[in-house]
């Protein structure tokens, strides 16, 4: 009962304690800025004169995409910043100079006025030409700015009908920026080239492709990319690799992107302090159609140009991200002396073997995406174990035995069973 009563009464002391220090938090807390920069979007909408065409679910394709973005508009969530441009929207003629200029913001990039938006989506009516590489440039621009993420949803019935800027080369422009820019799109039509040129624009930017026909697909998918904007992302630090490891930029743990030129090393060169692991991966996209054959190789040598570990991959026919990593554990050394060891400086080398063929431009370099972890490195004498299995090497071992073990006992017990019924 005394030990109950004590208990009881320590427990009340500790809540007391605890609400006392959070009521003197709070408002500290509340009066602090929001460390993240709110999210940007833009939509882009084609209201060129094919969007009169009635095959989404027995509506017109700018009926049912007024309607989507009626409800995508509903469920915007409250920290993005959202704005609306527009392409073949006002010029109804036959001036190709003219009608490939035809875009336009129709909202402004920021918090949203739901009922402003609405009314600005219902006087669109299907007009002109199909501008897409002008908006997605205009859309760009409008997004320009500050440290937030920033993605570009266009929706689309046909190509560009603006050549000779290629929509896909426009892509690419706007991710060599590196304002770290995403580019989603999605197709009303299901035709092979509409499709082939969307893809390529959202893979140069990292974006994804879509192809809707159906009312509920448009706005679904929609709600799902302007969501997907405001959930908290990492956002990668722009880094230009050197031609060689001594002029190298020196990275510490975090994300980085660069580009990469077909057929070219780059150089980056990261600390490991001794008893450090360091960790590196590093992703290159194939943003536009490639030969078959090719690969990736991340090398980790030292200043001398010694190797120390290698990770390479290789794929062939597909246009999309080749990835590959290694591991570099770096032993800890004796400072009996009181002298603390020096960092080791590691030179990692990013090769690739791809080629394009000769109608593909090569500029700008490809995507990469590098990421450096440096952590505690493994205690060899626990931690590392052979095939890999770390700690849990001796514990598969007793495992082992055990069911050795166990399966000689219960052969034993069962034949001296047998023997005894025998003899009865």
């Amino acid at each position: 009962m005394i030990i109950r009563k004590r208990l009881t009464a320590g427990v009340c002391v500790l809540l007391a304690t605890l609400a006392a220090g959070l009521g003197t938090a709070l408002p500290a807390a509340a009066d602090e800025p929001s460390a993240a920069a709110s999210p940007k979007v833009e939509l882009v909408l084609d209201v060129s004169g094919s969007m009169r065409t009635r095959d989404i679910d027995g509506q017109s394709r700018i009926s049912a995409a007024k309607q989507a973005f009626n409800d995508v508009l509903d469920a915007v969530p409250e920290e993005v910043q959202l704005g609306i441009r527009t392409l073949g929207a006002d010029y109804p003629g036959d001036d190709r100079k003219v009608g490939c200029k035809d875009t336009k913001q129709l909202y402004p990039v920021g918090p949203l006025d739901r009922t402003e938006a609405k009314t600005a989506v219902a006087t669109l009516a299907p007009t002109g030409w199909t501008p897409i590489g002008p908006a997605l440039l205009g859309a760009a621009d409008d997004l320009d700015g500050g440290d937030s993420t920033r993605r570009i949803v266009l929706i689309t019935d046909g190509e560009d009908t603006c050549g000779p800027l290629d929509p896909c080369e426009v892509a690419r422009d706007i991710a060599a920026r590196g304002i770290h820019l995403v580019i989603d799109t999605l197709g009303l039509v299901p035709d092979a080239k509409i499709r082939q040129q969307l893809t390529c624009i959202a893979e140069a930017t990292g974006g994804t492709y879509t192809a809707v026909q159906h009312k509920e697909e448009l706005s679904g998918r929609v709600k799902q990319l302007v969501d997907r904007a405001a959930e908290p992302v990492v956002t990668p630090v722009a880094a230009e690799g050197a031609d060689s490891c001594s002029a190298a930029p020196r990275l510490k743990a975090g994300l980085y992107t660069d580009r990469q030129e077909f057929g070219t090393h780059r150089w980056y060169r990261v600390d490991v302090q001794p008893g450090q692991e360091l960790r590196a991966s590093v992703s290159v996209a194939a943003d536009r159609a490639v030969n078959n054959d090719y690969g990736v190789l991340l090398r980790a040598v030292t200043t001398h140009g010694r190797e120390i570990v290698r990770g390479e991959a290789a794929g062939s026919g597909r246009t999309d991200a080749i990835s590959t990593g290694l591991r570099y554990p770096k032993p800890e050394l004796d400072d009996a002396d009181g002298v603390k060891p020096a960092a080791e400086a590691v030179c990692l080398q990013l090769g690739n073997s791809f080629a394009a063929p000769a109608s593909v431009k090569t500029t700008p370099g490809m995507p990469v995406e590098l990421t450096i972890d440096l952590v505690d490195g493994p205690d060899e004498a626990s931690d590392v174990a052979a095939f890999g299995l770390g700690r849990g090497w001796w514990l598969l071992g007793v495992m082992v035995l055990t069911g050795l073990i166990a399966g000689l006992l219960f052969g034993w017990i069962s034949r001296w069973r047998v023997a005894v019924w025998r003899t009865n």
